[in-house]
């Protein structure tokens, strides 16, 4: 066992029996490069990612490359998920330097830690236009011992070049408005995929904030009733379906797998991340309520239930992500199996018939396209063949009609096939599970769970869920005394400071839980943790929030995220979350952080906002202007409905008791003097703080709310 055996990182652990000599990132690994003068090999990855494992079992698990790395560097190796500042200067380095990123990276570096070469996947000898590792690690020790120099000169020369992205564009004159809202929307449309849904060709990833802001957009504009058109709607609700369709859901299990290879939707990367099941959920959602088709709503549920079953620490918290590869069922048992891509999930039509009889069988292997010899259209490792994906290629209507049944006698053969797939499925050697608790990721859980309690008709167990993986983090994450948040527990163990997403994600969650479940502790801790946040990374000059504190002299850029991806930046989710917070809470301090934001990303939104679309979001919602709507009183439950299904993404809401109302009178209070109206319930709708004469039927807060 090498020096990894004693981390708490799983991605880590997956590497402590490598030959390699590695070391964790830290001042040990740093020494011993300056005082032997050598240079870093810098690998980063995740205990989940496929070509890492990939690269690990041609190059690190190789006694005779690992020869090469012990002789002539210090290798490190670095979990991405943990540390994301790290991660971020090497992988706008290489993206800077070939065009192109992802893990594995590679990326060498100077004692002092200066990147002068870097790259993602390299296959141990040349293939497929890539240059061989050990050729690159000869190569590379070569010209350190020859012209030692000029490798210093290059990373010198480079890392000025990166210290120029640290303070990278310019603000606005003023808050972009309704103007770039339009030309974002149109880039959207220009790059819509009408005929599969999504946005470019293959691959196709799940961006679940450019959902998100093409379903503002929408509300806004009919708000407004200016440019009522359902396009920006619709390409959301088409992207939503086609995802739920297509083989990039886990249709026996619940979830969605990370993307898709083909432009269909049809063949996914088969890992699980927890984030994206939290922001699908939200788009799922609100889609729901934006269309009024309860499917949406459904496939958020069957998702939500998928991660308390599979991801959930028995103390409530969120577990990080399931691998691609497991060991094929057919090889279990065997002395030395190699796990495959998506093994877990793939059936052969052979299994479906003698799981589910010729009935069953049939109605299943039309509902999820399953073929005799396989159904892939595409098999980039050739790991496919003779197996099934599953999608939806065929209606329940149209399943019905071939088989002579009506709708529902099919959709109960379904759920009762499923079950049956589920259990035989529960036998398969399953994928890895990276078992950390992750306080980002954790917190756009808990606004998903919330969220979901507040529009599905019966969301009391995910409102449950949300509580205990807040107190989860509170207990185990956040010190009072010092206003620490650590990022990462895993067993125990707790450790990392936060960073800015750590911050902006868990008061987004606790933002959500608190319009779910209004206990003043949930909104008392979201404002002390949006004061440090602001203590820690807010840039008082420019406006934004540096994702580093910027005092680990080890890591050479303090950056501040200007993309949302995968995860939104933190930035983005930031101006969100002070939205929704300054219209509970009057601070002139974070409405001119607002503006400076905005700003600052000003010149981004307006030139290319389809790269900000968490910020184009935060600009709707600044543009439309927030409500606040109050429920007051238990004795008319219809009086809650609207909120609950229609779409209002540009109100708060809460509901409330009367001892909840006085409770939350001294910290909010403009709702001290809201009461039931003649012993009923009344609903309260404000916009700045000021609000209407109470309504006490649904009908009338309908109107208001139009």
């Amino acid at each position: 066992m090498n020096r990894l055996s004693g981390e708490h990182s799983p991605y880590l652990l997956q590497h402590a029996s490598n030959p390699v000599d590695w070391y964790p990132w830290g001042d040990d690994a740093f020494n011993k490069a300056r005082t032997e003068n050598k240079p870093i090999f810098l690998s980063i990855g995740y205990s989940t990612c496929h070509w890492c494992h990939v690269m690990a079992h041609e190059s690190f698990e190789n006694a005779d490359v690992a020869a090469v790395l012990n002789a002539s560097f210090v290798p490190i190796k670095l979990d991405r998920e943990e540390r994301p500042d790290v991660d971020r200067v090497y992988m706008t380095f290489v993206q800077a330097t070939t065009g192109s990123g992802g893990w594995p990276m590679s990326v060498w570096l100077t004692p002092d830690l200066k990147p002068f070469y870097g790259g993602t996947y390299f296959p141990p000898t040349g293939r497929w236009g890539r240059p061989g590792f050990v050729d690159i690690l000869g190569e590379i020790a070569r010209v350190w011992q020859s012209e030692p120099q000029k490798v210093q000169q290059s990373a010198e020369s480079l890392t000025n070049q990166l210290r120029g992205v640290e303070r990278a564009g310019a603000a606005t004159a003023g808050v972009p408005g309704a103007a770039a809202l339009d030309r974002i929307t149109s880039e959207f449309r220009n790059l819509f995929d009408h005929v599969n849904g999504g946005f470019g060709g293959a691959p196709k990833f799940p961006r679940p904030s450019e959902l998100l802001f093409l379903l503002r957009y929408w509300a806004l504009n009919r708000m407004n009733s200016v440019n009522v058109n359902d396009d920006p709607r619709d390409m959301a609700l088409v992207t939503l379906r086609a995802m739920a369709f297509g083989g990039m859901r886990d249709h026996i299990g619940g979830g969605f797998h990370r993307y898709s290879v083909d432009e269909q939707w049809r063949v996914p990367h088969f890992e699980k991340m927890l984030y994206d099941q939290a922001q699908l959920v939200v788009a799922l959602l609100e889609a729901s309520q934006a269309s009024g088709d309860p499917f949406y709503a459904d496939v958020a549920e069957d998702t939500l239930q998928y991660v308390v079953r599979e991801m959930t620490d028995e103390a409530g918290g969120f577990y990080s992500a399931e691998d691609a590869d497991s060991i094929p069922p057919e090889h279990a048992g065997e002395p030395h199996p190699h796990p495959m891509e998506g093994a877990f999930y793939l059936w052969t039509a052979h299994e479906i018939d003698d799981l589910l009889g010729a009935d069953s069988a049939r109605v299943v292997k039309g509902r999820f396209g399953v073929e005799q010899n396989g159904n892939a259209p595409a098999d980039p490792q050739g790991e496919f063949t003779g197996k099934n994906i599953l999608y939806m290629p065929q209606s329940i209507e149209q399943l019905a009609r071939e088989g002579s049944k009506s709708p529902g006698e099919i959709q109960q053969m379904l759920s009762a096939a499923r079950l049956k797939m589920f259990e035989a499925r529960g036998s398969r050697p399953r994928p890895h599970l990276d078992d950390k608790v992750l306080t980002a990721w954790n917190g756009l859980m808990i606004a998903a769970f919330a969220r979901a309690s507040r529009v599905v008709a019966n969301g009391t167990p995910y409102l449950h869920a949300a509580r205990r993986a807040a107190n989860f983090l509170h207990d185990r994450m956040w010190n009072p005394g010092t206003s620490t948040l650590l990022r990462r527990y895993r067993r125990g163990e707790a450790s990392i400071d936060g960073y800015a997403e750590d911050y902006a994600y868990l008061i987004y969650g606790l933002l959500e839980l608190f319009q779910a479940d209004p206990d003043l502790r949930w909104l008392e801790w979201a404002e002390r943790l949006q004061n440090r946040q602001n203590e820690l990374f807010w840039d008082e000059v420019d406006g934004g929030w540096f994702s580093t504190t910027g005092r680990d002299r080890n890591v050479l850029l303090r950056m501040k995220e200007d993309y949302d991806g995968a995860e939104p930046a933190a930035s983005s989710v930031s101006v969100m979350n002070l939205l929704t917070l300054t219209h509970l809470i009057q601070n002139d301090t974070w409405t001119n952080q607002i503006e400076k934001t905005l700003r600052h990303y000003g010149t981004r939104l307006e030139q290319i906002g389809r790269a900000v679309p968490m910020m184009a979001a935060a600009l709707a919602a600044y543009v439309a202007g927030l409500r606040q709507v109050v429920v007051v009183g238990d004795s008319n439950p219809e009086l809650r409905e609207p909120l609950r299904t229609s779409y209002h993404p540009f109100a708060i809401a809460l509901n409330l008791d009367p001892a909840t109302r006085a409770a939350l009178a001294a910290k909010l209070p403009f709702v001290a003097a809201m009461k039931p109206v003649g012993g009923q319930a009344a609903a309260y709708v404000c916009r700045d703080f000021t609000c209407h004469a109470p309504v006490t039927d649904r009908a009338a807060l309908e109107k208001e709310l139009a």
